[in-house]
């Protein structure tokens, strides 16, 4: 399944229900301020801010405010930039793991993700030591609902797609999930919206090339680990290579 496993499932139905409480906001603004600064204002110029609204609308954030955070980083009174970093590190028995952030204080951001790492079982490690093991895919899930996966399949690989997936079968939670390269994410995107279907993830994702299968003690001290880290404001996202199995996975979820 490619661009899935049961933990990746169990973290993006965590992220689902922190943008429903409005957690997501912040960041979301943030990412919103700073592709409005790196290619500017206008969505149909800027594909990087067409992605950061359509991330906003897909966690249900109002229009005002989305209107409020491209309005503050186009205007004269806007000041400093992000950086984008990405920080490589290992959870608890060597667990790979990949935070990208967006910061406008590099210094606090070390500072904050190495006490996060040393205080939780792992730690930071030097530029390249897990970025290898991950490839950055595009990603869109769609609800069963919309299509058939014959169709779907149809329209997503004729314009560039490399896999669709079903994902929950016979869940609520029941989705199809279409993975591409990078350089196909535009016109997969764009043969989805013209053939009706709408998407409710559409983001590019680190996807590791292989996994870790884990215990449940194991599991449980990374998605701490993980959910710290999310917390932090700097925070975009985070990626593991940790998988488990189905019943450990029911155990996660559980709570």
């Amino acid at each position: 399944m490619a661009g899935h496993s049961h933990y990746a499932n169990i973290m993006h139905k965590k992220a689902r229900t922190d943008a429903v409480r409005g957690k997501a906001f912040s960041k979301i603004s943030r990412l919103l301020q700073a592709a409005v600064r790196v290619g500017g204002p206008k969505p149909e110029d800027n594909p990087r801010l067409a992605l950061a609204i359509e991330k906003a609308r897909a966690a249900n954030m109002p229009k005002d405010t989305i209107k409020r955070a491209v309005d503050k980083a186009s205007g004269a009174s806007a000041t400093g930039d992000f950086l984008e970093l990405t920080y490589e590190g290992y959870g608890t028995n060597g667990v790979a793991m990949l935070v990208e952030t967006l910061t406008d204080n590099r210094n606090r951001t070390n500072t904050d993700l190495n006490t996060i790492f040393n205080k939780n079982g792992g730690s930071l490690g030097a530029t390249g030591s897990v970025a290898w093991m991950f490839e950055r895919k595009g990603e869109f899930e769609i609800a069963v609902e919309q299509t058939s996966e014959e169709q779907l399949f149809e329209v997503a690989v004729e314009a560039g797609a490399e896999d669709v997936t079903l994902l929950e079968e016979g869940s609520e939670e029941a989705r199809f999930l279409v993975t591409c390269e990078v350089a196909t994410f535009q016109a997969v995107k764009e043969a989805l919206a013209a053939a009706g279907l709408t998407t409710s993830r559409a983001e590019f994702a680190m996807i590791p090339s292989n996994t870790v299968e884990a215990d449940e003690k194991t599991a449980r001290k990374i998605m701490k680990l993980q959910g710290l880290l999310e917390d932090n404001d700097d925070v975009q996202t985070v990626t593991t290579n940790l998988d488990v199995s189905e019943d450990v996975a029911a155990k996660l979820a559980q709570g």
